[in-house]
């Protein structure tokens, strides 16, 4: 893999695993220095730290609860304390919480609302403390869904409806920070084989059913999804700016 990244230095919330981990991965091969931050999984967070390093990579791991608002200043004041700068944020932690219609008397709004913190606010909290602080010509990469915008089956509307509003949010940053040359986009995947996504699996609709609805018949890799955010991040993807890039099989053409 070449080093089209060499010198550049990434945040990537929600690193321990899954999707972030993967794309920490793949922005190492690529030369770059790697921040993570998690909220709790400090052993998956170090597995993943000590795998980047054998790679021959700068990286640390940064303990931060996206639901705290407050942790979002010392999260980025952590990485440039380290590492001198701040060039990427991938916005990538959320939580997935589904299953229940909105009429539905038992619903839980207590831990709907919790979604709506961690996924919105929290992310929000991140971006406004990196973006005075973040290098010219950066990059800002929010991780939506592409049930943002495709919403196919019931259950589903208040994660969609976090997702479609950092789409929103991401377009009106691309807007302010678009004079510093720093790009903003979302990266939208469907299905993936995460933790997360086995977790709300017994919540959805039949994964077959699901899968009939995609024109190629799967789920996405980790690995398609995180080289996209690397190219979003890379030199190649200058002129890319406030848009939504779909990784989810065709759903919703």
């Amino acid at each position: 893999m070449s080093n089209i990244l060499k010198g550049k230095v990434v945040l990537i919330t929600g690193g321990s695993r899954g999707l972030g981990a993967a794309t920490a991965e793949a922005f190492a091969e690529r030369g770059a220095d790697v921040a993570i931050s998690y909220a709790a999984s400090a052993d998956k967070a170090e597995a993943v730290v000590a795998k980047l390093k054998a790679k021959g990579t700068r990286a640390i791991a940064i303990k931060s609860d996206q639901a705290d608002l407050s942790s979002a200043k010392p999260l980025i004041d952590s990485v440039i304390s380290a590492f001198g700068k701040l060039d990427i944020l991938v916005n990538n932690a959320g939580i997935a919480i589904q299953g229940q219609l909105v009429d539905d008397p038992k619903l839980d709004g207590d831990k709907y609302n919790r979604q709506w913190q961690v996924n919105v606010m929290g992310t929000i909290a991140n971006t406004r403390a990196a973006a005075p602080r973040l290098s010219n010509g950066g990059r800002i990469i929010f991780i939506g869904s592409r049930l943002g915008s495709v919403v196919s089956f019931a259950g589903v509307a208040d994660y969609a409806g976090t997702k479609w509003a950092l789409a929103g949010y991401a377009k009106g940053i691309a807007r302010d920070l678009g004079p510093r040359n720093i790009t903003v986009n979302v990266v939208q995947p469907g299905i993936m084989p995460t933790d997360m996504a086995s977790g709300v699996a017994g919540e959805l609709p039949d994964r077959e059913a699901i899968l009939d609805m995609h024109p190629i018949r799967r789920i996405a890799t980790l690995e398609e999804v995180a080289e996209t955010v690397c190219f979003l991040a890379g030199p190649s993807a200058g002129y890319i700016n406030g848009e939504t890039v779909n990784i989810a099989g065709g759903i919703g053409i």
